[in-house]
């Protein structure tokens, strides 16, 4: 089925919805076409705890938080712009108000700014431990009321429509119906998330599964430092409990890391403690549970801070963990680290720009240069909602000038409906085993070298399934799964070096000369 609209934005996170409402105010003449791939609330926004980091008090300045996130990037930040994303912070966040979004205020009515690894000042806003899903929820209440924006949910973008670097548009399957639409616009902006799902241990929700990335890949995009997959180091460890996440915040308000044993132990790894950079604390947990063989280590916050303390700030963690019959004001947490956070991605300026012309990545499927090697803490959000403004302002001034050009009908050949789901689910087991164990936390050259074998012999299975089997969701995951991860395999192999989030035993030390990893389609 043909359809046509000005702008086709894949993805409903803080980027993808921010972008959506400022575009329908600044083109109010444009249609814009919203799509996501489940309920537009399922995403890596709405999980977000911690906040979203801005200079606010009169104690702070941009140059601190400048040189936090350039120093948590570990020498691979552009620093230009690190400074104009910083610098614009406040009056994003402020748009965020204006719209609703009712940040924790303290006892003295100021906004209650916490502190997490990294930063070097209280410079994070936040709605108790509940950041992302008060964010999201304005979001969308706010995108729902604006007519010139057309949503679609549970739509699963299949794959983009490009050809000789240019952009057109994309095939989509309603999942619904069955029916797969080609959606001509004039610019097409991806905001799909990250890659979680590609790891056995994640924070992320299922629907991270690197879709944009792939797609902009095979779109013929340039992909950069892809190996800088960030580990949050605590995520709470329960046999029933499905990737939720303990906050950052919570270390920053006085939570301490302790072995089974009850044993204090990020004293040996760093002279920050619980507030070292998450890069650093993941390795210390990591290194903690081979050189004890245990399952996890403990967050404890019950010792260090009132019941009425962690209830306040923390009801979200408090509640989750009572349902696992934890309760944090008592006893310490469970946790392990978990995949969290794509630094790398598609190679695309603040506002987008790729080199596929009308083709604009924003979020966390970007590489813009922001967070280099490692992300530092409550960084992603203010990228976001950056790119979103930035984004917007480069398509309304282009949007005279684009066109709409059709393309031709998905062709789905001999395709039959799949007898054989167990097969799906058997790769995508494999793949996410062999990305925890080979490509993890600690990685090294002969596990790297494994894990490219594997993924070279997994993508020509997925390759011949995604032709014979009728298209479904779990095969398109599986298609983008299996290609980030080649990507991740390779990336991880080029850098002779450790540096950020990015650790091999063969190569601990850091290179004088580094710089980032591209890769382009083919190999």
């Amino acid at each position: 089925m043909n359809t046509k609209t000005d702008f086709l934005i894949v993805g409903s996170g803080i980027a993808g919805i921010s972008l959506a409402i400022k575009l329908a105010h600044l083109s109010p003449d444009d249609n814009i076409l919203l799509i996501a791939k489940e309920n537009l609330e399922e995403g890596s926004t709405y999980y977000a705890q911690g906040g979203i980091a801005s200079v606010w008090s009169d104690s702070d300045n941009f140059e601190k938080h400048i040189q936090d996130t350039l120093s948590a990037g570990d020498g691979l930040c552009n620093e230009p712009v690190v400074r104009k994303i910083v610098t614009q912070a406040p009056e994003r966040i402020n748009e965020l108000i204006t719209m609703g979004v009712q940040f924790t205020r303290n006892d003295t009515g100021n906004y209650d700014l916490g502190k997490e690894g990294g930063h070097s000042e209280r410079r994070i806003l936040h709605v108790n431990d509940q950041t992302g899903e008060n964010i999201e929820k304005n979001l969308i209440d706010n995108v729902k009321k604006i007519k010139n924006i057309e949503i679609r949910e549970h739509w699963c973008a299949i794959n983009l429509y490009a050809s000789n670097y240019k952009c057109y548009g994309a095939y989509v399957l309603d999942q619904e119906s069955g029916i797969i639409h080609n959606i001509a616009a004039k610019a097409t902006i991806l905001a799909t998330g990250g890659a979680g799902k590609i790891y056995l241990y994640t924070t992320n929700p299922d629907i991270a599964s690197g879709d944009g990335i792939a797609m902009a890949y095979r779109a013929g995009a340039t992909i950069s430092n892809m190996e800088f997959y960030q580990f949050h180091p605590t995520c709470l460890y329960h046999p029933y409990a499905k990737s939720f996440l303990i906050t950052e915040a919570m270390r920053g308000e006085g939570a301490i890391l302790k072995n089974v044993r009850g044993k204090e132990f990020m004293q040996d790894y760093h002279p920050s403690k619980e507030l070292a950079p998450r890069d650093i604390v993941s390795r210390a947990i990591d290194a903690e549970l081979k050189k004890t063989g245990d399952d996890h280590v403990l967050l404890d916050i019950s010792s260090y801070k009132t019941p009425s303390f962690i209830k306040n700030h923390f009801p979200g963690v408090y509640e989750t963990c009572l349902k696992f019959n934890i309760d944090i004001i008592k006893d310490p947490i469970p946790v392990v680290p978990a995949a969290h956070y794509c630094c790398g991605g598609v190679m695309a300026g603040i506002d987008g720009s790729t080199e596929v012309k009308n083709l604009y990545v924003i979020g966390e499927s970007a590489c813009t240069g922001f967070h280099g090697a490692n992300r530092l803490a409550s960084n992603s959000l203010l990228e976001g909602i950056v790119s979103a403004h930035e984004c917007a302002e480069t398509l309304t001034s282009l949007s005279s000038d684009l066109k709409i050009k059709e393309f031709e009908q998905w062709e789905p050949g001999h395709a039959v409906p799949s007898t054989e789901a167990v097969i799906i689910t058997q790769n995508w087991d494999e793949i996410r085993r062999f990305m925890w164990n080979y490509v993890g936390i600690v990685r090294t050259n002969k596990r790297l070298q494994r894990a490219k074998k594997r993924i070279n012999m997994l993508q020509d299975e997925i390759n011949q399934y995604y032709w014979d089997f009728k298209i479904e969701k779990n095969l398109v995951e599986l298609r983008n799964l299996a290609t980030v991860a080649k990507i991740i395999i390779v990336s991880a192999i080029s850098r002779k070096e450790s540096r950020g989030i990015h650790y091999n035993l063969d190569h601990p030390e850091k290179s004088e000369m580094s710089r980032s990893t591209t890769l382009r389609r083919p190999w």
